[in-house]
């Protein structure tokens, strides 16, 4: 879970046993049995000021969660506002969540992970809106659709996941013949496989994309 990022995954269950990750699978299969309207790599490189700024608008709702103003959200905060907000998720699946948000195991999520975590949620809710308006993300949803979109353009074999020669496979499609397209199809891969497992997760894929667009996990609170 948290361990899938950190230094301490031995002792930690295996992501791909988590009922979390199969969780996302499933509803990344499911979405992908609609279909994607990203057509290329390169629109997706061309939304990205357009996402990061729709990404930054989830900072008011991290202050708001985050009631002790300390620049992270703790598991007690994130169970309270689930709570006042009327969410329906059970605890198992909060703390869940929580583990597999806070990366570096320090017992708080900070901006870049509520992010990350903000789009599992959408993810996993079916319809996804309901959820995402609860939490004052209705305006977003369009941000976190185009991430689904993106992820389900890149797992072409549409088993969850994203390997490695499915990332040049998108990658050469943007640029078809580009001899440097292999290294950047690797660099992507590698910045997005960060368990150096060969398969890319969706919650991988979310953390790696907010460091393309800008968003690093020592983003000053008043940015």
């Amino acid at each position: 879970m948290g361990g899938v990022f950190g230094r301490h995954d031995s002792s930690k269950r295996s992501s791909h046993g988590s009922k979390l990750e199969t969780k996302m699978v499933e509803s990344m299969r499911q979405r992908a049995a609609h279909g994607t309207s990203v057509k290329s790599f390169n629109s997706i490189i061309m939304k990205f000021p357009k996402i990061d700024e729709g990404l930054r608008k989830c900072k008011t709702i991290f202050e708001q969660f985050d009631e002790d103003s300390n620049g992270e959200i703790d598991k007690d905060e994130l169970k309270h506002c689930f709570q006042k907000l009327e969410i329906s998720f059970t605890e198992e699946d909060i703390t869940d969540l929580f583990e597999a948000c806070d990366i570096n195991e320090h017992m708080g999520m900070k901006f870049n992970e509520f992010i990350v975590f903000l789009c599992i949620v959408y993810l996993l809710n079916d319809p996804p809106a309901s959820e995402a308006a609860k939490m004052g993300l209705g305006n977003l949803e369009s941000t976190f659709e185009t991430l689904v979109d993106a992820f389900v353009f890149l797992d072409k074999n549409k088993d969850g996941y994203v390997s490695k020669d499915e990332m040049i496979q998108a990658i050469n499609e943007s640029i078809p013949g580009e001899r440097s397209s292999g290294r950047i199809a690797m660099k992507r891969f590698e910045e997005m496989d960060w368990d150096k497992n060969g398969m890319v997760t969706f919650k991988e894929f979310l953390f790696a994309f907010t460091r393309w667009v800008g968003i690093g996990e020592n983003e000053d609170d008043d940015e």
